[in-house]
């Protein structure tokens, strides 16, 4: 029986092996090509090593007039952190009123707002474009921020957390006069720290690597995120990889330091969101 579980662990570790190493080959190619000059970037076969070991692209990247990544980058961080903090803010309000307090069609309103998860996102574009030129958001950071801040993955994940905190707790605060707001603030929240890092995480991640929505609402060179500077950085005729891949590098390192501290949160905030009714 030893001997069998040991054989497993020695498989389940060699296939995650495996599996890390595919995750892991595309970003040591981008970081080496971003480290080559241009002609052994495109040279074959592909070199893993570069033979002249260079800086320059980094350089370049940013000297370029026509192509402002530090305006790009600045776009694209305040646009995904306002969102992620309002995402927590609507969000945990949201999940503490489904998952903690009682009202008529409490259940009914929750089970209709998780069946819109069956609605394909890219259906919401064109009526959702028409909103936001009619209130004058295009080509501003409105536009990018506040659309998606109902979030119902977020309210689902917070939810389900929320249910798994002891009710005893709640009902200690109240027999002491707290409110259900000083409640909310003062013990789900500080509880729920595992959750929020999590649902922080993804909603950066998903908001600063979002491409579509920002192509379409921003008009202007100064307006783009990274992401669509990045396709900007294409050119019609030319690509130069050495220095796309310098940006690439660039444009993910907050996502890379971002996942880093909050790894340790990861594991645990979905181990303890449990599937409760």
């Amino acid at each position: 029986m030893a001997l069998g579980d040991k054989s497993s662990k020695w498989s389940s570790f060699i296939f995650l092996s495996i599996m890390a190493l595919f995750w892991v080959l595309p970003l040591l190619w981008v970081l080496s090509t971003s480290l080559k000059p241009e002609s052994q970037a495109i040279s074959w076969p592909i070199r893993w090593i570069p033979e002249t070991l260079t800086f320059q692209n980094y350089i370049d990247v940013f000297a370029r007039q026509d192509v402002p990544i530090l305006r790009w980058f600045w776009n694209s961080f305040f646009i995904a952190t306002i969102h992620t903090a309002l995402i927590l803010l609507l969000n945990s309000m949201a999940a503490y009123a489904f998952a903690r307090l009682k009202f008529k069609g409490r259940d009914l309103l929750f089970w209709s707002l998780m069946a819109t998860m069956m609605i394909p996102p890219v259906m919401n574009l064109v009526p959702l474009y028409g909103m936001i030129s009619d209130i004058g958001w295009v080509n501003n950071y409105s536009a990018m921020i506040f659309p998606g801040l109902g979030s119902v993955f977020g309210i689902f994940l917070l939810r389900q957390f929320f249910i798994g905190i002891p009710f005893e707790l709640e009902e200690a605060a109240r027999i002491d006069g707290a409110s259900s707001f000083f409640i909310y603030r003062k013990i789900i929240i500080p509880l729920a720290k595992p959750s929020l890092v999590v649902l922080a995480l993804f909603t950066f991640m998903g908001n600063w690597n979002d491409y579509l929505w920002p192509l379409i609402v921003t008009t202007s060179t100064d307006m783009r995120t990274l992401p669509v500077g990045l396709a900007i950085m294409q050119g019609q005729f030319n690509i130069q990889f050495a220095k796309l891949m310098a940006a690439t590098i660039f444009s993910a390192l907050p996502v890379i330091i971002l996942f880093l501290f909050a790894q340790k949160f990861i594991v645990k905030g979905i181990a303890l969101t449990g599937i409760k009714g």
